[in-house]
């Protein structure tokens, strides 16, 4: 690999980090991680550093994650004053998510204006839902008016995964019938026909489907009205209490939204905020496989699905329906960082883990948006 060949910046802003990485050829160069999401200014000066750290690299394009484009960017798209400005209007779909990110497109820009920015959604890798999946029970009018529909999320990580598992089980894409789940500060479920989304958990937003680190996920829509009425909570207060106090940590009772640290407490709520976390995932994975005709993996991606075995285990626990055993192994060998199977050899229902590399799948759409 010469040095001279092109280089991708990848830009992944979440609602409180800032992932830079710098790819080529399917390989991370240099990477940058940072638990707060940096404002403009201090978000151009640590790009500046980031490149100037690797000096030599031809870069060809910057792709930057983009949780929710709404309607205006449903694929990976080249960015200009107008598709930023579309893509203000749906902001507050994904109100942790898309400002951040934006103000990172117009620092990374402002950096490096001679090269093209790409926006690479998430929505993208369900654009395609069938009609029946992607379509609220509510009046037509208001679906008509404000674009109410399910988007679903994860587009990017799903993608990678997809794409690692037909490697692993050595069949195309296009040949398998899967169920993955993405389990991370955010989660949700999919399943996959034959390299399309068929349903996924989350909708319109990043809100619904399985409980999240500090998000609720679905719940009954009366019982919000009713915490909206009488004076009891303001939009403002519920949508806050939604968003950062509910999922893991609202069950553990404030303890922590991390697994990890729940698997390690003896505290009852701890042990509760678990057993419903894995009991809402088994729902969503056995949901999902109805709009499959066979199941031929299930894959589990995300920070959670990746590194958590007690969590896995637990969840296929629940799926002896689908013909899903408890898995074997805590991880594929002994190499700790190998995507590869879990489940016993033979099993009817191979269980995989795949590894989440957002930065390489964001890479591979961003030269694809540019042909």
């Amino acid at each position: 690999m010469g040095t001279t060949d092109p280089a991708v910046l990848t830009v992944n802003a979440g609602s409180s980090s800032l992932q830079l990485h710098l790819v080529r050829d399917g390989e991370v160069l240099r990477t940058k991680h940072s638990e707060q999401s940096p404002d403009p200014e201090t978000a151009e000066r640590a790009i500046a550093d980031f490149l100037d750290a690797a000096p030599g690299t031809g870069l060809a394009a910057v792709g930057h994650r983009l949780v929710h484009g709404g309607e205006a960017v449903r694929e990976p798209t080249v960015v200009d004053d107008g598709v930023l400005e579309a893509v203000r209007e749906y902001a507050d779909l994904a109100p942790l998510h898309v400002p951040p990110a934006l103000a990172l497109v117009e620092a990374a820009r402002r950096r490096l204006p001679g090269v093209p920015h790409v926006l690479c959604p998430d929505t993208a890798f369900h654009a395609a839902l069938p009609d029946a999946a992607a379509t609220y029970a509510l009046p037509a009018e208001w679906r008509s008016r404000y674009g109410l529909r399910r988007y679903g999320f994860h587009g990017l990580s799903y993608a990678w995964a997809l794409g690692r598992a037909a490697e692993l089980l050595g069949r195309p894409a296009g040949t398998l019938q899967v169920v993955l789940a993405h389990l991370g500060g955010g989660s949700s479920v999919c399943a996959v026909r034959e390299g399309r989304s068929m349903d996924t958990s989350m909708g319109f937003t990043p809100l619904e489907g399985v409980p999240m680190s500090k998000r609720s996920g679905s719940v009954d829509p009366g019982m919000l009205l009713w915490l909206l009425s009488g004076s009891r909570l303001t939009l403002d207060e519920l949508r806050d209490g939604l968003e950062h106090g509910s999922g893991l940590l609202g069950l553990s009772n404030g303890k922590s939204g991390d697994t990890r640290e729940l698997v390690a407490s003896e505290d009852p709520a701890a042990a509760l905020a678990l057993e419903v976390f894995e009991h809402r995932v088994s729902r969503e994975i056995a949901a999902a496989a109805t709009s499959l005709d066979r199941l031929d993996a299930l894959v589990f991606t995300g920070e959670i699905g990746w590194d958590q075995p007690e969590v896995r285990e637990a969840v296929c626990r629940r799926l002896s329906l689908l013909g899903v055993e408890p898995p074997s192994r805590t991880a594929p060998d002994a190499d700790t960082e190998a995507d590869g199977t879990v489940s016993a050899p033979g099993a009817s229902v191979p269980v995989l883990v795949v590894r989440p590399r957002e930065e390489l799948q964001l890479a591979r759409d961003t030269l694809g948006a540019l042909g």
